[in-house]
This record gives structure tokens, C-alpha cells and sequence, in this order.
């Protein structure tokens, strides 16, 4: 009689987790369906979108020089990659919900009252990295590029190369301009706290960095654009973390929560 008992013990458990894949699966799906139609709508303008992303470069050209490509597939190619892309990056927001949706069904009340301006801040702060490379690191960089080069030296920038190198930099400060929520993190979790952080802001501005050392093109001016606004996220993670309340409520509220679910599990049985 307990072979039974285990065998439906074993498939009762076995069907949560098969739910639980076959949801992923189809959240994934949709993300993946929700980029190729943003794809689709945007590849009629990918030279225009191109030609955009490229701009802060062109302007800084001298007369008669332009952007070239050095391989045959290059003025197709580039332009379908930055496309891929951007359509990416449009649906971080849908892919982001989907994220969401999966997951805040195990989540207590008061990690969802949290998790929701987090995900919000995340996407935004994303969005504004991306716009402050490109409306205030890359003209201060091309603009220093172009003006030191030698004077009979024609500069013809590949377009690939070009692409590579925006992206990169894109990025690297979109992630950087996350550091205000991974530093709310550190703090609402109990992992770290306000007083330890700022004791710790020496090695935090070190850090900034070595980090825009790794994730910018080798030269002090990208360096420097990326280190210094990383420094002043952190410092502004700091300050709203001074704003979470503490942990008596949140831990009242999570055994209210874990009662009410052993209830509806024993009613369930």
C-alpha cells in the first residue's frame, strides 16, 4: 500500500514543476514574439536608425571624410544588428512584466510593494544611461578623438567598428546607471546597511573606477564619464536607502502571510 502513496506523492509534486516550466516557456515566447514585432516594424528604418546612432560621430568628421564599411555584407548587417538591438532594448519593459508575472506569485505583500517601483526605477534608469551616452559621452569623446589625430591623417571610421563600439558604451552605462537600485537592495535586504556603505566609500569610488576602466574603450575620458556618475548613483542608492523602514513590520506581515498559506494548504487537503 506505500508504493502507491509514494508513486502519487511523486507525480503530485512532478506536476507543479511541469506547470511551473511549461508557464516560463510561454512567457519566454511571448518576449521573444513581443522583440520580433518591434523588429519587423523598425528594420524598414534601419539606415535611418543607423544614421541616427551615428550621428555624434558624422558631425565631428572633417570635409570630405565619411564613414565607410570594410566588408561586403557590412551596409546590410550593421544596420540589421543595431536593429535587433534596439528592439531589444524597447522590450526590456514587456520583458521585464513577464519577468513579474512569473515570479510575484511567490512573493509576500510587502516584497511586492517593493519589487514593483524597483522593476519601474530599473527600466527608467536603463533608459537613462543609454541617453546620457549618447547626448553627453559621445560628444565629448568623438570630439577629443577627432581634434588630437595627426593633421594628414583622414579619418574613415568602419561602420561595424563604429556599431561595436556605441553599443559597448551603451551598455556599460546602462548597467552603471542601475548601481541606486542594487544599492536599495543591499540595504532592504539586510545584506548591508547605510553606515556600513559609506564606510566603505573609498573602495566604492576605487571600484567605479577599475569597473570604467573594464567596461569602456581604453581611454581616460570614457573612464572618468562612466566612474564619476557611477559614484553619484551610489551615493543617491545611499539616500533612499535611509528611507526603507525597518524589518518589525516586514516580519510580522511574512507570518501572516506564511499562516494564511499553511491554511489554504491544509484546506486544500
Amino acid at each position: 500500500m506505500s508504493e502507491p502513496n509514494a508513486d502519487e506523492a511523486k507525480s503530485t509534486a512532478a506536476q507543479p514543476l511541469i506547470s511551473h516550466l511549461v508557464e516560463l516557456r510561454d512567457r519566454i515566447l511571448r518576449s521573444v514574439l513581443v522583440v520580433l514585432v518591434i523588429f519587423l516594424g523598425l528594420f524598414y528604418f534601419a539606415n535611418e536608425i543607423y544614421a541616427f546612432v551615428s550621428e555624434p560621430l558624422r558631425k565631428f568628421l572633417p570635409e570630405g571624410s565619411t564613414m565607410i564599411a570594410t566588408e561586403v555584407a557590412s551596409p546590410f548587417l550593421t544596420p540589421f544588428k543595431l536593429t535587433i538591438v534596439l528592439s531589444i532594448f524597447l522590450a526590456i519593459p514587456f520583458i521585464l512584466h513577464q519577468i513579474w508575472s512569473f515570479i510575484a506569485p511567490g512573493l509576500y505583500r510587502h516584497e511586492k510593494r517593493i519589487a514593483i517601483p524597483m522593476l519601474f526605477s530599473s527600466v527608467v534608469l536603463f533608459y537613462a544611461g543609454i541617453a546620457f551616452a549618447y547626448y553627453v559621452v559621445f560628444p565629448l569623446v568623438f570630439g577629443f578623438f577627432t581634434s588630437v589625430g595627426p593633421a594628414d591623417v583622414t579619418i574613415m571610421t568602419d561602420i561595424n567598428r563604429y556599431l561595436d563600439f556605441v553599443l559597448k558604451l551603451f551598455f556599460a552605462f546602462g548597467i552603471a546607471f542601475e548601481i541606486p537600485i542594487a544599492t536599495v537592495l543591499l540595504i532592504w535586504s539586510g545584506a548591508s546597511t547605510v553606515d556600513s556603505l559609506k564606510e566603505k566609500r573609498p573602495y566604492v569610488v576605487v571600484g567605479c573606477f577599475v569597473l570604467g576602466m573594464l567596461l569602456t574603450p581604453p581611454d581616460v575620458i570614457s573612464q572618468a564619464l562612466l566612474a564619476f556618475p557611477m559614484w553619484v548613483l551610489f551615493e543617491i542608492g545611499i539616500m533612499f536607502g535611509r528611507m526603507i523602514p525597518k524589518s518589525d513590520d516586514e516580519d510580522s506581515e511574512d507570518s501572516e502571510d506564511s499562516e494564511d498559506s499553511e491554511d489554504s494548504e491544509e484546506a486544500t487537503q
